[in-house]
């Protein structure tokens, strides 16, 4: 019987963020294989099933090893939190397969799984700061140039979008976000609204709601579960609530109903 690979994002962490299609591909499969804090997301869901778990810089031998497992007849979950193709394993695992020479059509089954990103995630907790065009950016220059990185913040801060940033620092990565912020205020006010949302829907759960004058100050509430939204000139605070305006009070009176009997 021919093998199988699914690439499943399993949410922010609790089931109840996760996709049907994502439980029921997990319970297909007969091996497990995923960065240790991923796999302990849904421990409770592979007992009985081969489990590999790696460190986090193992990335590439675990791409590797999903792959020829599938390939002798495995029916393989590489489990990731959020949505594997962002900023995920769904990347490395395709640019394996394409040096590979993989056919797509005639090759291994290999299938995608989306899940809840972090930025779908923390937005849902503080709001809505994402009805307009935002952009996402990592701070993580292990394997992008620090110099690329802020050209594209260069660019999404003159663009005037809704900012969201992955992996915001680390124990060794602390000037990144220090440095962003002061690209930030070159084009925003220091009032603009920030949100700095740790751990979202899991046990850890902790947000910040502040601006960016006030941003450092909260250094401690950052790392690589963090997640920051930085809002646009048009975005402001209600009652803990980061709102983003679509533009609907340009066109409409919002404080009556228009509806007529």
């Amino acid at each position: 019987m021919p093998g199988k690979l699914y690439i499943v994002g399993v949410g922010p962490g609790h089931h109840d963020h996760m996709t049907f299609r994502a439980k029921q591909v997990i319970e297909e499969s007969d091996t497990i294989v995923g960065y240790e804090t991923y796999v302990n997301l849904v421990q409770d869901l592979i007992d009985g099933k081969d489990v590999y778990r790696y460190a986090m810089t193992q990335e590439v031998e675990r791409a590797h090893q999903c792959i020829d497992l599938a390939k002798e007849g495995k029916v393989v979950s590489l489990v990731s939190s959020g949505d594997p193709g962002i900023y995920g394993m769904a990347g490395l695992i395709f640019e394996v397969l394409a040096e590979s020479g993989w056919d797509p059509k005639s090759g291994l089954h290999v299938e995608l799984v989306p899940g809840v990103s972090a930025l779908n995630s923390c937005a849902s907790i503080i709001g809505s700061p994402l009805m307009t065009d935002f952009a996402v950016c990592s701070m993580s220059d292990l394997l992008v140039p620090w110099e690329i990185i802020v050209k594209r913040v260069e660019a999404a801060a003159q663009g005037d979008f809704v900012i969201v940033i992955y992996n915001p620092s680390s124990k060794k990565r602390i000037h990144q976000l220090q440095d962003t912020r002061k690209i930030l205020l070159k084009y925003r006010k220091p009032e603009t609204p920030v949100a700095i949302i740790k751990g979202a829907y899991r046990k850890s759960e902790t947000v910040v709601m502040t601006d960016l004058e006030h941003m450092e100050n909260y250094a401690d509430k950052l790392g690589m579960i963090s997640t920051v939204i930085i809002g646009n000139s048009a975005t402001y605070n209600f009652k803990d609530l980061m709102i983003n305006p679509r533009g609907y009070k340009s066109k409409y009176n919002l404080a009556e109903s228009e509806i007529k009997n």
